[in-house]
C-alpha cells in the first residue's frame, strides 16, 4: 500500500473518448477533473478544440479550461505549476485528482519535471524566421533530423513552433534538445499515480472517428468561430500558438484563400490524424501505463474497473 495520495492520469489520442469517460468517472468516484490539453486553455476556442459544453462542465467541472486569451501563450512549465497546485488543493479536500487530456508533453512535465532549457533569443529566433520564410519549415525539419534525430522523429515536419524551438536550443547551447532532456534531474511526483491510456485496437476506426469529428466541427461553425475570434482579438495572427492548433490553422488558411473547401476538409482531417499518431507514439514510450481499448462498448466500465483494481 502506498503512503502517497492517489491520482489518476487518463490519456489517449484525439477522438478516443477521454472526456466522456472522465465525466462519467466523476459521477462514480470522489475525483476532481484537471484538463491536460494545450488547446482547451484558450477562451473562445470551443468548437475546434471539442471543448466540453457548458452543460457538461456544469455537471463535471474541469480545472484549466478557459484560463487565457488566444493571444496569450501557455507552456508546459506553466501547466506543471498550475497542475501541482490544483492537485494539492484537491487532495486537501479529500478528493482524487483525475487528469484527463491528450497533451503528452504536459503529462511528461508533470511526471518527470522539466529540463533547464535556454531562454529564447530574439536574434536567433529572427534568423530562423527568415530561414523558414525563405526555404520552408520542411527543410528546417530535415536539418534538425541531422543534428537531433530523436527530436525530429517525434515532430511532424510542419510543426513550425516546436521545430524552430529545437533548432533555437541547438544554436544557443550547442546541444540537442534530446540530450538536454536526457540529462535532466529526475523528479518524483508525490502521488501514487494510476496511468491509463485509451488505445484503439483498430487504427482505421479511430481515423473514421476523426473524419466525422472534423466534419461535425465544420457543420457546427468552426469557420464562424474563427471569424468571431479574429474580430474579438485584432492582434490574433496565424503564428500564435493558439492558431497553430489543429483545425484553426487550416480554417485560417481557408479564410485567407490559401486552400479551398475541399482542401480545408482534407488537410484538417490529415492534420488531426497526424496529431493522433504523435500522441500514440508518446504513449508507447511511457512507462507504467495501463492500456485500455477505447473502441470497446463498455469503455467507461472497463476504465472504472481498472482504477478500482489498482493498489493505492
Amino acid at each position: 500500500m502506498s503512503s502517497l495520495p492517489p491520482a489518476i492520469f487518463l490519456m489517449g489520442p484525439t477522438a478516443s473518448g477521454k472526456t466522456a469517460v472522465a465525466v462519467e468517472l466523476a459521477q462514480r468516484l470522489p475525483v476532481e477533473l484537471i484538463s491536460v490539453d494545450s488547446a482547451l486553455v484558450y477562451r473562445g476556442m470551443d468548437i475546434g478544440t471539442a471543448k466540453p459544453d457548458a452543460a457538461t462542465l456544469a455537471h463535471a467541472p474541469h480545472h484549466l479550461i478557459d484560463i487565457i486569451a488566444p493571444t496569450e501563450s501557455y507552456s508546459a512549465a506553466a501547466f506543471r505549476h498550475d497542475a501541482l497546485r490544483l492537485m494539492t488543493d484537491i487532495t486537501s479536500r479529500g478528493k482524487i485528482p483525475l487528469l484527463v487530456g491528450g497533451t503528452m508533453l504536459y503529462f511528461k512535465a508533470l511526471r518527470e519535471g522539466l529540463s533547464e532549457l535556454p531562454q529564447a533569443d530574439p536574434a536567433i529566433r529572427a534568423q530562423l524566421d527568415a530561414e523558414i520564410a525563405a526555404h520552408g519549415i520542411e527543410q528546417m525539419h530535415q536539418k534538425l533530423a541531422e543534428i537531433d534525430p530523436e527530436t525530429a522523429a517525434r515532430l511532424h515536419n510542419t510543426d513550425t513552433q516546436r521545430i524552430q524551438r529545437a533548432m533555437e536550443i541547438y544554436l544557443i547551447s550547442g546541444q540537442s534538445m534530446s540530450s538536454l532532456f536526457a540529462r535532466q534531474t529526475s523528479y518524483a511526483l508525490p502521488y501514487s499515480v494510476t496511468s491509463i491510456a485509451l488505445i484503439p485496437s483498430d487504427r482505421a476506426v479511430l481515423h473514421a472517428r476523426i473524419a466525422t469529428r472534423f466534419e461535425t466541427m465544420l457543420k457546427h461553425g468552426l469557420l464562424e468561430e474563427l471569424s468571431q475570434l479574429r474580430k474579438d482579438y485584432p492582434a490574433l495572427h496565424p503564428d500564435l500558438p493558439s492558431m497553430r492548433c489543429v483545425g484553426y490553422r487550416q480554417a485560417w488558411q481557408f479564410q485567407q484563400g490559401e486552400i479551398d473547401e475541399q482542401g480545408l476538409q482534407e488537410t484538417g482531417i490529415a492534420a488531426t490524424r497526424q496529431l493522433a499518431k504523435r500522441q500514440l507514439t508518446w504513449l508507447r514510450g511511457m512507462d507504467d501505463v495501463i492500456g485500455v481499448d477505447c473502441l470497446q462498448a463498455d469503455l467507461t466500465q472497463q476504465v472504472f474497473k481498472t482504477v478500482l483494481n489498482q493498489p493505492n
